[in-house]
């Protein structure tokens, strides 16, 4: 059984968290959504990401990979196919999307299909003005605190 939450209360409380609230309601929507095929989400460095997608059975030309606006989307339509002379068909081919919704400065760095696995690079990359910067301290008393040689060279100026 899945659970609504209700997130009115905290806008009354709250300024500038609308994307997070946002993000929270999509992805509780999306749970309901299937879950094929099976995926992994795996951090592979301190800023490095890959998403691993099961698709077994469908080529590059069944895939289609799109990122915008922090919104990463896996489509897989497979060409249609002649059913003569199965027993069994066991290997699923049916049309599937799944949404990563990204976190900023989140990247695709590549993605490549091998084995039946699609594996999507993705490469955090936070703006150098955006970087933590170490600040200089300057003291008052070094800067207004002359010796006896730059008093003299200043009275005789």
């Amino acid at each position: 059984m899945a659970t609504s939450y209700d997130y009115a209360p905290l806008f009354r409380s709250t300024v500038g968290f609308d994307r997070v609230f946002n993000l929270l309601e999509n992805a509780q929507r999306a749970r309901s959504i299937s879950d094929w095929p099976p995926y992994d989400i795996i951090k592979t460095g301190d800023d490095n990401y890959r998403i691993s997608i099961v698709v077994a059975g469908f080529a590059q030309d069944d895939l289609d990979i799109t990122f915008q606006s922090n919104l990463l989307t896996v489509i897989g339509k497979k060409q249609e196919v002649a059913t003569d002379g199965y027993l069994h068909r066991g290997i699923a081919g049916r049309p599937f999307e799944h949404r990563f919704e990204l976190a900023d400065h989140v990247r695709v760095k590549g993605a490549d299909l091998s084995n039946g696995l699609l594996s999507i690079h993705l490469v955090r990359e936070i703006p150098e003005a955006l970087k933590p910067r170490k600040i200089a301290i300057q003291s008052d008393a070094a800067s207004t605190s002359a010796g006896p040689a730059q008093i003299e060279a200043q009275k005789a100026a």
